[in-house]
């Protein structure tokens, strides 16, 4: 992507969390972009002309001969690197340090400690207050020679490398991980690294604002858009901002797949309709879907089914609307991630997204995604530089998929009225106590059991349900949210009398990972 920023390259080697390394940075509002380590060649670097490069984490062994490697022209750019765990190896394995296997393997928590001789550096400003930093590490191998040029600039109990630092070159390293929450002041560290590498933040918000419609403008050219709209946050932001950039060419098409909410079509078409002048085409496609999805229990099924759905959907409408080239989507940077990693690197797929994995190889329209790159919250930010109502910009994330992903197993129609009366009590309740805006997304998933029960003197025979709620910056990581038992207990009485069909709640008190946010 052109931009006329300051500009970070991250190479990513396929850590689960290169993405967060990202996110640090934009926090101090430095513009990067993650490419895979597979795509970066002399060229690329030449186009692409770096300020400061950091090198990710990742799962393999700098000792194995097929390794992962950035090219040797890297290391004679003259800008500064900065290596995380796997990139600290590879650092030292390219420059003339040794790294071996077979150590003992260290994973979790560590204390690191400054040496003395850099107690001072510009690269600890704000660190070591209390005399070390607590970090996390995850590695196998280390690093038992540093590269010449090289000095320790920071140990730990079992890394006696935890940081090093060629400062001619500005060549930094690190045996742990700075960019995950685990590592409390490594947003520091990180940000202490662009300031040596000159780095101004002068990446806002606004600005993306205005290069991401010029983008879209070059895109489109005078060709129409058709975006699809589902109300949350992404895709409408998406819409207005595209709207923005190229006016009446765009036609947002809502599409109710039956797998929606209480209530919701008619709140989402009335809210766009009486806050925008965008055309909206609303589309009841519920049988469709409903009729393709009967007997489908699997979750990748569902949602490749849905995905393809979508798709025949938008280009049954673009071809009403004539002259339609392109299909807008709300496609979020965790969505990617998770589907195909971060710009088809290295790392492992865990779910398709119906935006994402779920689009069919071959398809009618091009994409515009102008929130590709963005965290959930920078694209609320987005929405508010766009002038966008808070109730639109402040609403829980919901998936494509819709309830199809909060119903395991198969799915039927009973289940999802089931489904739709109960998440409406939950999501009252926690209004009600006035915690929807602490909680980043909640919801019901109905089981695939039965349960015995018990209702006044009459045995039932019911669905059991599940509630979720969790809090999150970008979705990336979550933590189930801790409601007292005074509000589980109200809430699960209030669903048990008025939901026919359920007769046991229970709360999931499950973070991601090890567990994601949706059930499927």
């Amino acid at each position: 992507m052109e931009t006329q920023h300051q500009r970070l390259l991250i190479i990513d080697f396929g850590s689960q969390v290169t993405q967060l390394v990202a996110r640090r940075l934009r926090e101090a509002n430095v513009y990067c972009e993650i490419h895979p380590y597979n795509r970066v060649d002399a060229n690329f670097l030449k186009s692409f002309a770096p300020q400061a490069v950091i090198l990710s984490g990742g799962p393999a062994s700098v000792t194995d001969p097929d390794a992962p490697r950035p090219p040797a022209e890297l290391w004679e750019l003259g800008v500064p690197i900065f290596g995380i765990c796997y990139g600290q190896q590879v650092m030292m394995d390219a420059l003339g340090g040794k790294v071996e296997s077979g150590h003992h393997r260290e994973f979790g928590r560590a204390y690191v400690e400054p040496t003395g001789a850099h107690r001072d550096d510009p690269l600890f400003h704000g660190l070591f207050e209390k005399g070390r930093e607590e970090v996390w590490m995850s590695h196998g191998d280390r690093v038992t020679r540093l590269a010449p040029g090289f000095e320790v600039y920071g140990t730990s109990p079992g890394a006696p490398f935890a940081i090093v630092g060629d400062p001619v070159r500005r060549f930094y390293a690190v045996q742990f991980h700075p960019e995950v929450h685990h590592t409390p002041n490594g947003r520091i560290l990180l940000r202490n690294f662009t300031r040596l590498a000159g780095f101004t933040g002068d990446w806002t918000m606004a600005a993306y604002k205005d290069e991401a419609i010029r983008r879209i403008r070059e895109q489109v050219g005078d060709k129409r858009v058709i975006c699809g709209l589902s109300g949350g946050v992404d895709s409408s932001v998406a819409a207005v901002l595209i709207h923005e950039a190229i006016g009446d060419q765009l036609t947002c098409v809502f599409v109710d797949h039956g797998l929606l909410r209480e209530g919701e079509a008619e709140e989402v078409v009335t809210m766009f309709r009486d806050n925008y002048n965008i055309p909206l085409v609303h589309a009841d496609e519920s049988e469709l879907f409903l009729s393709a999805l009967e007997g489908v229990s699997d979750p990748e099924e569902k949602r490749k089914t849905i995905g393809r759905l979508f798709i025949e959907v938008f280009e049954r409408h673009a071809r009403a609307v004539g002259d339609v080239e392109f299909l807008a989507q709300g496609t979020l940077y965790p969505d990617v991630i998770e589907s195909v990693s971060v710009s088809g690197g290295p790392s492992v797929t865990i779910k398709s997204h119906h935006n994402v994995g779920g689009l069919p190889e071959k398809m009618g329209l091009k994409l515009v995604e102008p929130l590709r790159e963005l965290f959930k919250d920078e694209v609320r930010a987005l929405g508010r530089e766009l002038g966008l109502p808070e109730r639109f910009i402040g609403r829980h994330p919901f998936p494509g998929p819709g309830l199809a992903i909060r119903c395991p197993g198969e799915i039927t129609r009973e289940k999802l009225a089931i489904l739709r009366r109960a998440d409406a009590v939950f999501i009252d309740q926690i209004r009600k106590h006035g915690l929807y805006d602490e909680i980043w997304q909640a919801f019901v998933a109905i089981l695939p059991v039965r349960t015995v029960g018990v209702m006044g003197d009459a045995r039932t025979y019911d669905y059991a349900c599940a509630l979720r709620a969790v809090t999150s910056v970008d979705g990336m990581t979550a933590d189930y949210y801790p409601f007292t038992h005074e509000f589980l207990g109200e809430t699960a009485t209030r669903i048990i009398n008025e939901v026919n069909g359920i007769n046991r709640v229970t709360y999931d008190i499950t973070s991601k990972p090890p567990g994601t946010i949706e059930w499927e």
